[in-house]
């Protein structure tokens, strides 16, 4: 690229957003540019920060007649690279970070309309103001924003009873590539007026329109929580302690997440102030969220007996119960630092449907072990729906370096399992640069063929989010 482009291009943005939001600095633009586990990173001509949906629009509408690609970002926490340049073009990073309002708080429709730049947990925070519940909740809500997490279609914890992030969506605004605002902000429940177009944008990566804003479902706050940590024989025993849960509790159960032991013993090397929840070690845990409608001690008492059928039937070896919200804030801190516990390791986001997690967890440590002897596994996450963090590594600090330049190998065993089990290789975390190439070997030619159809018929230039999913 010329001097002379980059210059023109730089000033043509300043006039739609103001000369002080184009940055071009290297050190200003650098934290835009390379990803949360600085796996990947890319030039970018400048940074993009518009205020306000129509000069996003104004932005893309430029780019769109010079033939500038585009790279939405959010929080930039996302874990597969989609939201930092891949550098094969010329190209510009559009950060939505400016635009962070709610715009409104329909109480009586229990919906909020957001602008994509908000934070996870500012959104959080606007609806309890209103007595409302959001529950879309992940351990990056202080960082990452509602637009990221709905163009990669964000899990969390609270999936089990409420959904992924596109469950929580009626409307959306969204910047077509060529410049084109979609106005589709309803706050509607039934509309079968033809395809729902907004489900094409969740999960998108990016990739076919920028979204802008977002109507999102608000729900009653619960009145009463609770917060228990099993100890587990076999993930067998953890799938059976959920399905009896269900079973005596019903909805009122929100989040069932797995950790092994040596993901606990992590976290008590590794993140300061982690306490042993359990007098004496288990092989594995389950961390259990409640809430209800109910008063606390009604939920309470329904728990407590609960807790004591699943100890008489031999589903737990013990049993804890926060009795503070302190006590709870602090067992959910062992799940929610996880990621930093075991920062350098291959990395898995893998679901399987729920009947053959022990089964993927038990072959899948046999197959790496005869490839890898004396392999440490990290399998922890969202057992209640499914979805696995699969991380695989040494305890030598020098093995593990070389265990990651033979990923592709440990993705090759990980992966046929998940295939042989009708799984998907990306539960929650989606495609990005990391599993491009990959999902050609997991997804069908016709499912390939149709993705392809979607992005030529929304993006024919290509220019947006070029290199994230589809390659």
């Amino acid at each position: 690229m010329s001097a002379v482009k980059q210059s023109g291009t730089v000033e043509a943005l300043a006039a739609i957003v103001g000369a002080a939001n184009v940055l071009t600095d290297p050190a200003d633009t650098a934290p835009y540019l390379i990803d949360w586990r600085k796996q990947f990173s890319g030039p970018a001509e400048c940074v993009v920060r518009p205020a306000s949906t129509d000069e996003v629009a104004a932005v893309v509408a430029h780019c769109a007649r010079e033939g500038i690609a585009i790279v939405p970002q959010g929080g930039n926490t996302g874990l597969c690279g989609a939201s930092v340049p891949g550098g094969t073009r010329r190209e510009i990073v559009l950060s939505l970070a400016r635009m962070n309002r709610v715009r409104a708080i329909d109480p009586l429709n229990d919906t909020l309309t957001a602008e994509a730049g908000c934070v996870l947990a500012d959104i959080q925070r606007a609806a309890r103001e209103a007595d409302r519940f959001f529950p879309l909740s992940l351990g990056a809500e202080g960082s990452c924003r509602i637009g990221g997490n709905l163009s990669t279609n964000a899990g969390g914890v609270n999936v089990l009873r409420f959904g992924n992030a596109r469950d929580q969506v009626l409307g959306l605004e969204v910047v077509l590539p060529d410049g084109r605002i979609w106005h589709g902000l309803r706050g509607l429940r039934k509309d079968n007026t033809g395809y729902d177009l907004k489900q094409l944008f969740i999960g998108a990566e990016g990739t076919l329109g920028v979204i802008t804003a977002a109507v999102l479902k608000l729900y009653p706050p619960p009145a009463s929580g609770a917060t228990a940590w099993f100890g587990l024989a076999t993930p067998q025993q953890a799938i059976e302690l959920l399905a009896l849960l269900h079973a005596r509790l019903g909805d009122r159960l929100t989040a069932f997440e797995l950790l092994a032991r040596v993901c606990l013993d992590a976290a008590l090397a590794n993140v300061p102030g982690t306490l042993d929840p359990l007098p004496a070690p288990c092989p594995w845990y389950a961390l259990v969220e409640l809430g209800d409608s109910d008063p606390e001690p009604m939920l309470r008492q329904r728990i407590e007996q609960v807790l004591a059928e699943c100890l008489e039937q031999g589903l737990a070896r013990d049993v804890v119960l926060a009795q503070s919200g302190a006590q709870a804030r602090a067992l959910w801190a062992i799940r929610e630092r996880m990621p930093e516990a075991q920062l350098e390791n291959v990395k898995h986001d893998i679901s399987v449907p729920l009947s053959k997690i022990p089964e993927f967890i038990e072959r899948g440590a046999a197959a790496l072990e005869r490839a890898f002897p004396g392999i440490v596994i990290y399998a922890f996450g969202h057992a209640g729906d499914g979805n696995l963090h699969y991380n695989v590594g040494f305890a030598d600090p020098a093995a593990n370096q070389a265990l990651m330049a033979r990923r592709a190998e440990v993705n090759a065993i990980v992966y046929a399992l998940v295939d042989a089990l009708d799984g998907s290789i990306s539960a929650e975390h989606g495609l990005g640069q990391l599993k491009r190439d990959e999902i050609r070997l997991h997804k069908s030619a016709l499912e390939l063929e149709l993705m392809a159809r979607v992005k030529q018929a929304l993006d024919p230039q290509g220019l947006m989010n070029p290199g994230k999913v589809l390659g």
